[in-house]
């Protein structure tokens, strides 16, 4: 399809509203998608085609193609919806080549919920069938099974662990014999994360109290890919949270929240993992749900508007989403003390600077909470990172399913971190750690990379 396509379809047709005035999709239209997950047709006409979206859109930076904008995307959407257009192969390279990374949202006057579109053409590409084979089975095998069951997910991540530990990693990268047989599959293996020797759900109660009368009972979800990769970041946000005086309930058969399924078109899937957690977390008697995973604490927030039509969950469903809190979030609202008794700053002179993770500051709407609790270390030196809310490329599973892409992304990230040769980089969530550590070590640079809860935790200890 050409660019002067994109904009030849999607003609406007007589659609009627319903009692509460919200534009429906044609019931007589011969269109494209069906079922439940279909994209909102009152959220398509939304869109202006102003294009203030074009400049922030990281895939029409790369391209510089209509269709590979925001508003090029809503206008392919639009087309099958209106019948206009099929479920095409390139209409599903389209889809998948968005990174969701929501940055239009931020920039839409309008106030275009386009997330919530792309991932709904995503999940009627997802249960038409009309992916290859191979995806198909990749999001069966990791997406529909392995993440699906926590237990799993372990006994997987157990595997790795022994394959990492035992210097058959060490020996597959440095040989690159994995370019013998694919050179995808090399070129993706450093993305993997490293196992955790212990995973924080086998170091952490199921509750853990302050060690002063608490002012605050919260919940923590130590979630999947944390738990079993991420473990030292989950035990360093418990450990921020008793030390600011909160008592902390870590449910223990809690699992995936069913973000990655939901972005990648798999919406049943996700539901399943949701409607789980909100039966663990809606009956825990807390001030609030706090979490260290910006994608995470999106999709959570999220709860109460996917189930806002289920009589059965609609009212817990918006009781869990109500209270998820990010924990610069969290600690922005109740207060922090970034000092060790003795009074002594831990990052005296270090130059620090912060990457806005994209579901933090363009779904959540969260950047100055982080920023506000950084600055308040004393002694260090921040500089704001350029275009620090463009996206670094990760993007869930984006780096493995647009490899090349998502390096072109990284590349402008890491340029941006060079410019200004900070010492310690913060973020928020653990796909953009992952990214970004890639890329510093493919270029040599000694930057030391935090967690912003592992950062705030050494904040709060005494420097020796």
């Amino acid at each position: 399809m050409h660019e002067d396509d994109v904009h030849s379809h999607g003609r406007r047709r007589n659609v009627p509203e319903s009692a509460n005035g919200m534009t429906l999709t044609d019931p007589t239209a011969p269109s494209a998608f069906h079922g439940v997950d279909v994209p909102s047709y009152d959220t398509i006409v939304n869109c202006m085609h102003c294009g203030l979206c074009l400049p922030t859109c990281p895939t029409y930076a790369l391209t510089g193609l209509e269709r590979s904008s925001p508003r090029g995307r809503i206008r392919l959407i639009k087309a099958v919806a209106d019948g206009d257009l099929p479920i095409t192969e390139e209409f599903r390279r389209e889809m998948e080549f968005c990174l969701d990374c929501q940055a239009c949202e931020t920039a839409c006057p309008a106030g275009v919920k386009y997330g919530s579109l792309v991932e709904a053409a995503r999940a009627q590409i997802h249960e038409g069938g009309h992916e290859p084979f191979l995806v198909r089975l990749i999001k069966r095998l990791f997406l529909s099974w392995t993440f699906a069951r926590h237990a799993r997910l372990k006994m997987l991540a157990r595997l790795m662990r022994v394959y990492q530990r035992s210097g058959l990693d060490w020996f597959v990268r440095k040989t690159r014999v994995l370019r013998l047989l694919s050179r995808r599959l090399d070129d993706i293996q450093p993305l993997a994360p490293t196992i955790s020797i212990r995973f924080s759900t086998q170091d952490l109660a199921s509750r853990v109290s302050a060690p002063s009368p608490p002012r605050s009972r919260v919940a923590f979800l130590t979630g999947c890919l944390m738990d079993v990769a991420f473990a030292d970041i989950n035990r360093d946000t418990v450990e921020l949270l008793t030390r600011h005086d909160c008592d902390v309930i870590i449910p223990p058969e809690t699992g995936c929240c069913g973000s990655l399924q939901a972005h990648n078109g798999d919406m049943t899937g996700a539901r399943e993992l949701a409607k789980h957690n909100i039966a663990i977390f809606a009956r825990l008697d807390c001030d609030a749900i706090v979490m260290n995973s910006a994608g995470c604490g999106a999709y959570m927030k999220e709860y109460g508007h996917i189930f806002a039509d289920d009589p059965e969950l609609a009212e817990d469903a918006k009781h869990v989403s109500v209270r998820v809190k990010d924990i610069t979030e969290f600690l922005a609202e109740t207060g922090f003390r970034p000092l060790g008794k003795d009074g002594r700053a831990p990052f005296e002179g270090v130059r620090v600077t912060y990457h806005d993770a994209c579901h933090l500051a363009h779904t959540q709407k969260i950047t100055q909470e982080p920023r506000t609790l950084i600055r308040a270390v004393p002694g260090i030196d921040f500089v704001e990172l350029p275009e620090s809310t463009w996206c670094c490329g990760s993007a869930g599973i984006y780096n493995i399913t647009q490899y090349d892409d998502s390096m072109k992304l990284l590349d402008r990230k890491l340029d941006n971190i060079e410019s200004i040769r900070p010492q310690i980089i913060v973020t928020g969530n653990p796909g953009c750690l992952l990214q970004i550590r890639h890329g510093l070590r493919k270029r040599g640079l000694h930057v030391e990379l935090m967690h912003t809860a592992t950062f705030l935790r050494k904040a709060c200890e005494p420097s020796t």
